[in-house]
């Protein structure tokens, strides 16, 4: 169990390390710059977390694909919860070093755009860490129009479906379309590349509760106090938690049925 856990800890660590530094990059310098630079980021982030860990855990990285493994897969409803802690432990880890490395630049970008910490507006800064609809792309979201939390659910949802279809498709083993092992790790994170590409301007592309809820919890205990957990109303946790939970049982499943071996049904 412990190097499952190690595993999950790491990968996930290393995903959202990548990630979210990206975002921060974005943010604060001309490192990065447009939706692709980032997104190519996070699918290397992926393609390096998945390669390094699927030996010792099977690399969910995700606790939506977890939970989607367990109630379609084979994979142990008892190493559920151990899996889910070890994410959001990595994920969590990631968002206190990019605080710890970027926090004095995050700083001087509130002071130049004139924005308080934790008071409205410093949604421009706290989506480096937690995620908003729609995308803020470091500005403050001002009224938010009527349709974008049914947008940014479907976009969550349909994302984390895609990208569940294709775990399931390329990687389980009793699916009739597997990839080469050397292939997968590439294949999955040119997917998260394309997927968070397409639907970054609509709800900023999480498809992983453990990416979004630790960073999101980091940055409200680093100053933005009740802002991550209020902004968006309920939607923080339907668009965020629900959807991709949700979207990934149901891409799962579909590819389950569509791909899985005959000899398995």
């Amino acid at each position: 169990m412990n190097r499952l856990f190690w595993g999950e800890f790491m990968g996930t660590f290393i995903l959202v390390f990548f990630g979210i530094g990206s975002v921060a990059l974005s943010l604060v310098s001309e490192v990065l710059e447009g939706a692709f630079q980032v997104a190519l980021v996070w699918g290397i982030g992926l393609t390096l977390a998945i390669t390094i860990t699927r030996p010792m855990s099977g690399a969910h990285l995700n606790p939506a694909i977890t939970l989607a493994m367990a109630s379609w897969g084979d994979f142990p409803w008892r190493r559920v919860a151990p899996y889910f802690l070890a994410q959001f432990g990595g994920a969590l880890l990631a968002a206190i070093a990019i605080w710890g490395f970027f926090n004095h630049a995050i700083l001087s970008f509130e002071e130049s755009a004139g924005l308080i910490r934790g008071k409205e507006g410093s949604e421009a800064s706290a989506m480096i860490f937690g995620e908003y609809f729609p995308n803020p792309g470091g500005q403050p979201l001002g009224k938010l129009p009527e349709s974008s939390f049914k947008v940014a659910f479907a976009a969550e949802f349909f994302g984390t479906g895609l990208l569940a279809f294709f775990v399931m498709m390329w990687a389980h083993p009793t699916s009739s379309f597997v990839l080469s092992a050397k292939l997968i790790p590439m294949a999955l994170g040119l997917t998260l590349t394309v997927l968070i590409i397409l639907f970054s301007p609509l709800s900023m592309a999480g498809f992983n509760p453990a990416r979004d809820l630790a960073p999101r919890v980091w940055s409200a205990l680093a100053g933005w106090g009740s802002l991550p957990f209020r902004l968006n109303g309920q939607g923080w946790w339907l668009v965020y938690l629900v959807a991709p939970f949700s979207g990934a049982s149901f891409g799962f499943y579909l590819a389950k049925r569509c791909f899985q071996k005959r000899s398995d049904f």
